[in-house]
């Protein structure tokens, strides 16, 4: 089965700090036809993100196909609050990598 990345096929991946106790990630689309293949295929789900971020589903607070702008997006709750003491990443603009690699059946 041929593949392409996620990175190949969205136009932007994020994630920002959402507040003291959350980080919400974008994956954003140029192409309607691109935005619509990854979500027909079903791989990115509350599910996958779980054992990327090794959270439970529970942790996902927010999960949205939001069609108008070709765009998935997810929030999940830190394991620290942000600021705190031994939290790494205060502005959580640090946690998108792990998705770039997200393999997308493409045939």
């Amino acid at each position: 089965m041929k593949t392409k990345t996620l990175n190949d096929l969205a136009k932007t991946i994020r994630s920002k700090n959402a507040g003291t106790d959350k980080i919400t990630f974008d994956i954003i689309f140029r192409e309607k036809e691109n935005y619509e293949l990854v979500k027909n295929s079903g791989v990115i789900n509350k599910k996958l993100i779980g054992q990327i971020y090794g959270i439970e589903e529970k942790e996902i607070c927010d999960f949205v196909e939001y069609d108008p702008a070709y765009a998935i997006k997810f929030t999940i709750y830190r394991k620290k609050p942000s600021g705190s003491a031994g939290e790494t990443d205060i502005f959580g603009c640090q946690q998108y990598p792990p998705l770039l690699d997200i393999e997308i059946p493409v045939e």
